[in-house]
């Protein structure tokens, strides 16, 4: 049971009295309906508040019974409005002879890593460069545009199609790298405005949730490869990862899957999984061009702008003569019943087009998204959690690929996997500048740094 003290107030009356509590009751208190956590020595009763959290209730729940100053550090940009929130939450303070970390982890290293992170903040590594993610979001809005046009200009033959495809592959895999930006909050001083660019970006280029994405990508990072905590690593059953999930599926004989062949169908699902997102917009898209036509150009290309109140006003009734309307191609001056539905299937020729050509885009780009993601996770330690501290957690579980303008390009300078995790708000164009500082600790401390070619890097993922 918890400690208690007192401190006079500036009033002259006693304040309310201080509760200390140790580890080992803290530790008890990791449970769905109960849940404490400990930010710099003080404790905090997330249990009800949980649910209302921005980044979701189980990536606050993953962290609950443990000290969770670096998790905490690391999410937030201004971690002063966030103790606004914190302040009702507060029950106590750890007690005066407790460690601050818990379960007898190395104090000089966190301490280090946090002085480290300090002097980056001293560097202004945290600050954006406003010209890099324009330039960046300007490349992308320049390919989606340059796909426009080949479509009026060009028409709708296979070479097109094809050209199309290659860059709107490029496009979207862009745009994936830039919302993760976003929604890392690592563009803008203000919180806000970063949520609102993500949602844009996630929403109209990708076509994605932005509160699916918190509610998993957070995870990840707070518990990378860790079963059960980090969703990136739970299969459903498809396949068993690491070297503990194999035995105990064993253990359960779990028989319903052949794993002992995972080998030779995990590359079928690198064909197959991919294909979900771009096989679902194959049979959405028709059905919502056929029930609500896009009025207006963005829409074939942004799917989340098709349908709903983003491309029609409420009180319009869809139909084909909206298409009529606001044609994609000039409309024929031959009014004749015969001119006016060669026109119309001329208009559909080219939504066809457009359609075929970002599904194959899709398709393509999440090839691309799905090889670049798991080099850097797949090939490492994946287990149950083992609550280290926030260096080790982090560098057992990501490897970084070799710096070059292309590889930064291609990966979203996600080839700084390792830097990015350790600081996730940091913008991505300073990840090289704080790399040596942390290779330098690593060093210290005999903590394996992991850096291979992009090549080797694929080629783990198979192996």
């Amino acid at each position: 049971m918890g400690k208690g003290g007192e401190q006079g107030g500036n009033s002259g009356e006693p304040a309310a009295p201080i509760r200390f509590y140790t580890w080992d009751e803290i530790q008890k208190h990791n449970l769905r309906t109960d849940k404490w956590l400990v930010i710099e020595r003080k404790v905090y009763n997330v249990t009800k508040w949980a649910n209302r959290h921005p980044g979701g209730q189980r990536v606050i729940s993953h962290c609950a019974g443990e000290d969770a100053t670096d998790a905490f550090q690391a999410f937030h940009i201004n971690p002063t409005l966030v103790q606004k929130f914190l302040k009702p939450l507060l029950i106590g303070e750890l007690a005066p002879g407790e460690p601050s970390h818990d379960r007898d982890k190395n104090s000089q290293l966190v301490e280090d890593f946090r002085t480290l992170r300090k002097t980056a903040e001293d560097m202004n590594l945290f600050q954006a460069s406003p010209l890099f993610f324009s330039l960046y979001l300007g490349h992308i809005i320049a390919m989606e545009v340059l796909a426009w046009l080949m479509v009026s200009y060009f028409g709708t033959s296979w070479i097109t199609t094809l050209i199309l495809s290659c860059i709107l592959t490029t496009s979207q895999a862009q745009a994936g790298w830039l919302q993760h930006d976003f929604g890392h909050l690592s563009v803008f001083k203000k919180s806000s405005w970063n949520h609102i660019v993500h949602k844009f970006v996630i929403g109209h280029l990708k076509g994605a949730s932005a509160n699916w994405w918190n509610h998993r990508h957070f995870q990840h990072h707070a518990k990378p490869n860790i079963f059960k905590k980090d969703p990136d690593v739970n299969m459903l059953h498809i396949f068993v990862l690491g070297d503990t999930q194999p035995v105990e599926y064993g253990k359960k004989k779990l028989k319903y899957m052949p794993y002992n062949h995972q080998h030779e169908y995990f590359f079928l699902s690198e064909i197959l999984l991919p294909s979900l997102i771009p096989c679902s917009h194959t049979l959405l898209i028709p059905l919502w061009s056929w029930l609500d036509p896009p009025r207006v150009p963005h829409a074939i290309l942004f799917p989340a702008d098709c349908g709903g109140n983003s491309v029609h006003a409420p009180s319009q009734k869809p139909s084909w003569k909206t298409y009529h309307n606001q044609p994609i191609i000039p409309k024929s001056f031959d009014e004749t019943p015969r001119a006016r539905k060669k026109s119309k299937i001329a208009q559909l020729d080219h939504l066809l087009l457009q359609k075929t050509s970002l599904e194959q885009g899709w398709f393509l780009e999440s090839h691309w998204f799905v090889w670049v993601t798991q080099m850097n996770h797949i090939p490492m330690e994946i287990d149950s959690e083992k609550h280290r501290d926030w260096l080790s957690s982090q560098m057992a579980a990501t490897c970084n690929i070799e710096q070059s303008f292309f590889n930064d390009w291609f990966t979203g300078h996600l080839n700084f996997q390792i830097e990015h995790h350790l600081f996730p708000t940091m913008p991505r164009h300073n990840f090289w500048k704080v790399k040596p500082l942390v290779k330098s600790l690593c060093a210290k401390y005999g903590v394996q740094y992991e850096e291979k070619p992009l090549g080797k890097a694929f080629i783990d993922i198979v192996g």
